[in-house]
């Protein structure tokens, strides 16, 4: 059975206090109001991680948004999956259209960081998507069975089962744009598809995918409706807690 997800992403917002204030209200609002078994994240910068996860209260889990391939080293800067595994993160974004873009970020490298994450016992939230140039190329299918090939497709079954993915149309964030449903689901559809062609059809169905453009409070139900989409990843919602916790109710619908 698919796992259903929704993973707060924060990106590079939020100082310490704040983000302590915006999280102790998401874990009060779940406590009281969520229903059914959907697992929660939040993914923060690297300051909030060790108080959060002492904040979590078994009610969400806590991931990072990014990670090193190597276990240390000389990497000023830099944060290892086996540092983060021990304040207790549980999730890590690996990816991301905007590691992808402003830090260049291969796909063999984020294969890389997948491997290192699983080690760890890390799950990643793998994440794809295409420009609006690369959809409306009409190439952008290819583009897609590309990144999953060469940035998953290299782990063995064991460990891809552990792999949540993301597809965020890079179009659709922060631009107030959002893939329609039925654009979503084709794409979920799709990459269930190329999962079972390189795993199997019982892997690609118990393979949690998640949407990652725009999805909002108001858009979240038809999203979450549609039937190879099982969550999503939230940008800006989930700095807001009523945004966000009403988006992890929508999923239970």
């Amino acid at each position: 059975m698919r796992k259903k997800i929704v993973a707060g992403n924060w990106k590079m917002n939020l100082d310490y206090e704040t983000g302590l204030g915006v999280f102790s209200e998401i874990v009060n609002m779940l406590r009281d109001e969520k229903q059914g078994g959907q697992q929660v994240v939040i993914c923060a910068p690297f300051i909030h991680l060790h108080s959060l996860a002492k904040l979590s209260a078994e009610v969400l889990a806590v991931g990072a948004q990014n990670c090193h391939a190597a276990d240390s080293g000389a990497f000023t800067g830099e944060i290892s999956a086996g540092m983060l595994k021990s304040i207790a993160c549980e999730y890590v974004i690996l990816g991301h259209s905007e590691r992808r873009q402003y830090f260049q970020e291969s796909d063999s490298l984020i294969f890389e960081k997948t491997k290192a994450a699983l080690k760890h016992n890390l799950k990643p939230i793998f994440c794809i998507g295409e420009t609006l140039e690369e959809r409306n190329s009409g190439n952008f299918f290819q583009l897609l069975e590309k990144q999953l090939k060469d940035g998953l497709f290299g782990l063995d079954v064991n460990e891809f089962k552990q792999v949540v993915i993301a597809y965020e149309p890079v179009w659709a964030i922060g631009t107030g744009l959002t893939a329609s449903p039925q654009q979503a689901q084709e794409v979920h559809a799709f990459i269930r598809q190329t999962i079972a062609t390189q795993y199997g059809t019982e892997v690609a169905e118990n393979s949690t995918i998640l949407y990652g453009g725009s999805c909002n409070a108001q858009n979240a139900p038809e999203l979450f409706a549609q039937s190879d989409i099982d969550g999503g990843l939230i940008g800006g919602a989930s700095l807001k807690s009523r945004d966000f916790v009403n988006i992890v109710k929508a999923l239970n619908h």
